[in-house]
């Protein structure tokens, strides 16, 4: 059948799945929402920024497992995506952003709000395009949809210019096509990884996001089990493992546990399981696990040996790499060093201040109030540390959080996403008041849509992690991290058409939960805590991480 380029971007997604895009229209993109506006089988959420949209893309996709997609017009509307569709790219998030351009004679001309949109995103993508031909217009959606969800996820950008949106040519539907898992290792590789496991004496496991990914948080509990290994994660990895669970020990890295990094610098084999060895967890990457052999599971082959050098490794799909070593393994016990590390965990247990009202203490009220079974997102800084540290994550796509990029103003637009795809679930973001203030007119966009999330500010009225750096590291030169002014966060959500609760007391926290999650629509709690509180443990920048530190060894130190 005959279809416009617009009609053909609708049939598209359709083919694709899609129930749900984020989005924002403008001139040259008016012809896919016209297009859109007859199929209301495409659940369209109006954002009130395009960053907020791509963030929800993130979010619904990071929450679903699905591909989470965005629209845009050019210009900065396409501009505005950006940040979004880097912090997809940082954490592997499928996300498809479909953009559209000035006519194909106006391109290169300057012409207005024209951008090179493809081009900007080239480093932050998996792959970028623009369309410039009807013709190829389905195939490059549905090649799109395929590279941001095949091996290693990512974002994808789909720029078609406006002449194409109107052109017309013949569509054929295709059934939609999944991704083959990637199996790059072979039969040596799996070998080799089962004769440094059963030789090991004192294994540690390093869970990644990539377990979360690939739906490998089964495999990973099995091999844990059977090797007799206790068991660290990364940010990403929040859920991938459960959290309640003995050989658990925390996060490991920078705000990690003390027993995460002193056990992972003692161990002679760290099993590293879709992570990336990222700078904020190894630190001084040459002093790094120095004592263990590492043996590298990845999907990505660009992974290994990139920043920390690998005894072995196994490329390809986790489930399934994990799936052929546990074949060939049998029950193994580390009786000794499994006492060890539960010493540790007695020695070093994670310690706040209980006499006020603190960021640690409302987390454990979530997580209380919630019984551990919510979707929980997080902006960036003190809060999201806190957050990784007191809520007991124990599934899988419950945790949403900017690890790689750290982008502030991230939460808020990822929990309405998470919410959006997940209706039955309690979605709670927790940000601090420097984050909230960034994209805070996404709490028009929840309650224009009665989307019932829930925004927690952690409100200090400082830019909290900067601070604490700048206490710790720059002899308490506050500049330009105090935020004492006007704003009243309440009235703000109320203009906005959300209820709000002012939290002073740790009393209130239960309560104020508890009403929020009753009312059914947003809400927004702002919680009021101390400027000065700190995360801790701490590991400095640049130093190994087994000179990790807490508030009582600072205490000891001065």
């Amino acid at each position: 059948m005959q279809l416009t380029g617009s009609e053909i971007v609708i049939e598209c997604l359709k083919e694709q799945g899609v129930d749900t895009v984020f989005g924002y229209p403008g001139g040259t993109i008016l012809n896919i929402y016209d297009a859109l506006y007859k199929h209301p089988e495409i659940n369209h959420v109006l954002t009130s920024h395009e960053q907020g949209a791509s963030h929800a893309a993130d979010g619904y996709a990071r929450s679903t497992g699905k591909v989470g997609v965005c629209m845009a017009t050019s210009g900065p509307g396409a501009t505005n995506l950006v940040t979004g569709i880097a912090t997809a790219y940082m954490d592997s998030v499928p996300m498809v952003a479909i953009t559209a351009n000035v006519g194909l004679p106006l391109l290169g001309k300057d012409t207005f709000q024209e951008v090179d949109i493809a081009g900007v995103v080239m480093p932050i993508t998996k792959h970028s395009f623009i369309v410039k031909d009807v013709k190829i217009l389905a195939k490059t959606i549905r090649r799109a949809f395929e590279i941001a969800k095949s091996g290693r996820p990512g974002p994808v950008l789909v720029d078609i210019t406006k002449d194409v949106t109107a052109a017309v040519c013949d569509y054929k539907a295709e059934a939609l096509k999944v991704p083959e898992k990637i199996v790059n290792y072979s039969e040596a590789d799996i070998d080799k990884a089962v004769e440094i496991i059963k030789k090991a004496k004192k294994p540690y496991i390093y869970v990644g996001g990539g377990a979360i990914i690939a739906n490998a948080t089964e495999e990973v509990a099995k091999l844990a089990d059977i090797i007799d290994a206790p068991v660290c994660d990364t940010l990403m990895a929040k859920g991938a493992f459960d959290a309640y669970s003995p050989r658990y020990t925390g996060m490991i890295g920078m705000h990690g546990t003390k027993t995460s990094n002193f056990g992972v610098t003692e161990c002679d084999l760290l099993i590293a399981l879709g992570a990336r060895f990222s700078d904020r967890v190894t630190g001084n990457a040459k002093k790094f696990a120095k004592n263990a052999k590492i043996l590298h599971f990845d999907v990505d082959a660009a992974e290994i040996n990139k920043n920390i050098k690998t005894t072995a490794s196994v490329v390809g799909d986790l489930k399934g790499s994990l799936a052929a070593v546990l074949a060939k393994l049998d029950k193994i016990e580390h009786k000794e060093w499994m006492e060890h590390i539960a010493e540790l965990k007695d020695k070093y247990p994670l310690t706040y201040n209980k006499s006020a009202l603190t960021c640690p203490y409302i987390i454990e009220e979530i997580d209380r109030v919630t019984k551990g079974d919510a979707i929980i997102s997080t902006d960036v800084g003190q809060h999201q540390m806190w957050t990784s540290q007191f809520y007991h994550y124990t599934k899988p796509r419950t945790f949403l959080s900017s690890g790689g990029l750290g982008t502030m103003g991230y939460g808020l637009g990822a929990c309405i996403g998470a919410k959006v795809g997940n209706p039955d679930k309690i979605c709670i973001n927790v940000g601090g008041d420097g984050c909230f203030r960034m994209n805070l007119n996404e709490l028009a966009t929840a309650s224009r849509y009665n989307i019932p999330i829930i925004q927690v500010v952690i409100n200090n009225h400082v830019l909290g992690m900067v601070r604490q750096w700048q206490t710790l590291f720059y002899d308490h030169r506050y500049s330009n991290t105090v935020l004492e002014d006007k704003v009243d966060f309440c009235k703000v959500a109320e203009g906005l058409g959300c209820e709000a609760i002012l939290v002073t007391k740790k009393e209130e926290v239960g309560p104020a939960l508890e009403k929020a999650i009753s009312l059914g629509k947003p809400v927004v709690l702002n919680c009021i805590i101390e400027k000065d509180d700190s995360v801790f443990p701490m590991v400095p920048a640049g130093a190994p991480i087994s000179e990790v530190f807490d508030e009582e060894d600072l205490k000891n130190r001065q």
